[in-house]
């Protein structure tokens, strides 16, 4: 791609040309003006100069993995896969600084030479460290904050083309908007973890009657290191998984590879992707299906490393809600779901997961200020969503409930002013890094404002 210069010879643009980008839940899409592939961070720089010389906002983009708008990218769509890998090691901290571009499935191999881990993970592993910290992704667990809890530091790329690096330390104006920064500050190209020495997991996946697992959740909360369940709607019976940390060097006992292909691949993703893709043809199936499924859920007991208890294999594409609420109102919430799905006779495929998660002092964190219950709903991504996500809304919201920055909502800069004491903080933080809204999108217009 060229341009002129204002001395009419033609210029060769740092990015090329594009095709429809589309989010991995397939309700997200853009054409962008092109796609940069910067791999070092004086090439990034060329790619906001030239940006802004155009006109053109810039917008990093992960795995996909964000249900919301946040990573579309109309202007110039910043792959940052050439900014990735291990960059430094501390062994004395246990500090690792990763460039921004790595997934979070390539870090386990990276630490492992060093006897390291991440403290806590989510379910899914897809995305790159950067988006996951931007969108405030979380794994389970009532003593564990979110991934972006475990960042030291960060460096960023500023609008203006300064390199910043930030931390409790270094520009701490700035930290407590960074953690979570919605890529609207700038462009992370570097982030330092506090990791862990390795560490094994436990896990123990039993089914439970679901009114029980209700009234046990404050205690199954407390008592274990991760614990977190699924409820297909309309059923009595609830899938938990609680998992305990062990040493490093403590015995193995992972999944059989057979039996795990058959709970994981056959039985999670096959055979569930056919009965989910019946039910939009049949919904009096989805009741029926929903009873099977939960009597095939898994009923096992295993001890692996913790990175490959804590992911899991989804390959059923489905949109999803996800809100934070305080974690003790999660029984009335999930109580609430429940009478207003039967109610609405919604007939609901896929499960409600419920995870927790510890306060923390994030500024646009969904945990901030509180110890946290997460209450996530999906549908298969070919039915419609809108009914069973609003009436849904509706609940979390009477509960102060505050939703993923990357999961669908229907909240706006407005709702985030009163869910967010230090949101108006954040937004004089965006002013200040980036006056000009070189990393503005639609979506971040619609929840910080114009």
């Amino acid at each position: 791609m060229t341009h002129e210069t204002t001395a009419g010879a033609p210029t060769t643009l740092p990015w090329r040309p594009a095709t429809t980008w589309q989010n991995w839940g397939h309700n997200q899409s853009v054409v962008p003006r092109g796609v940069a592939r910067p791999t070092s961070e004086d090439a990034l720089q060329d790619v906001l100069e030239a940006a802004r010389g155009e006109g053109l906002t810039v917008k990093p983009v992960g795995s996909g993995h964000s249900f919301t708008g946040i990573a579309v990218a109309p202007g110039v769509q910043l792959d940052l896969t050439g900014l990735s890998g291990l960059r430094a090691v501390d062994t004395a901290s246990a500090q690792v600084t990763l460039g921004a571009g790595t997934r979070l499935f390539e870090i386990p191999a990276l630490l492992e030479p060093y006897g390291l881990a991440m403290p806590n993970l989510g379910d899914i592993d897809r995305q790159t460290i950067s988006g996951a910290v931007s969108t405030g992704t979380h794994g389970t667990g009532a003593g564990f904050g979110g991934l972006a809890t475990q960042l030291v530091q960060v460096r960023l790329l500023t609008a203006d083309g300064r390199h910043l690096t930030v931390s409790a330390e270094e520009n701490p104006q700035y930290w407590g908007a960074v953690q979570v920064g919605l890529g609207a500050l700038g462009v992370l190209t570097e982030v330092t973890l506090q990791c862990v020495p390795q560490f094994v997991l436990h896990a123990v996946e039993a089914p439970a009657p679901f009114a029980q697992v209700l009234e046990e959740w404050d205690a199954r909360c407390a008592e274990a290191d991760h614990f977190e369940f699924y409820w297909f709607p309309g059923t009595t019976v609830a899938s938990t998984k609680t998992n305990t940390r062990l040493p490093g060097d403590a015995p193995l006992s992972p999944v059989p590879r057979f039996s795990g292909w058959v709970d994981d691949e056959l039985l999670a993703n096959g055979l569930y992707r056919a009965i989910c893709a019946v039910g939009t043809r049949a919904r009096s199936v989805v009741p029926v299906a929903n009873k099977v499924a939960s009597r095939l859920m898994a009923r096992r007991e295993y001890t692996d490393l913790s990175y490959r208890v804590f992911a899991t294999s989804r390959t059923v594409r489905f949109r999803e809600m996800e809100f934070a609420v305080p974690r003790e109102a999660v029984p009335s919430v999930v109580r609430e779901l429940d009478a207003m799905i039967r109610a609405k006779d919604l007939r609901v495929s896929f499960p409600v997961e419920v995870r927790a998660a510890a306060a923390d002092d994030l500024w646009l964190s969904t945990a901030h200020g509180r110890d946290t219950g997460y209450v996530a709903i999906h549908r298969y991504f070919r039915e419609d969503y809108h009914r069973y996500f609003t009436a849904a809304q509706d609940i979390f919201r009477a509960h102060g409930g505050r939703p993923h920055w990357g999961k669908l909502h229907f909240l706006g800069a407005d709702d985030f002013a009163e869910l967010y004491p230090r949101f108006d903080d954040f937004v004089r933080a965006r002013d200040e890094l980036d006056p000009g809204r070189l990393f503005a999108n639609p979506y971040l217009a619609h929840v910080l404002g114009a």
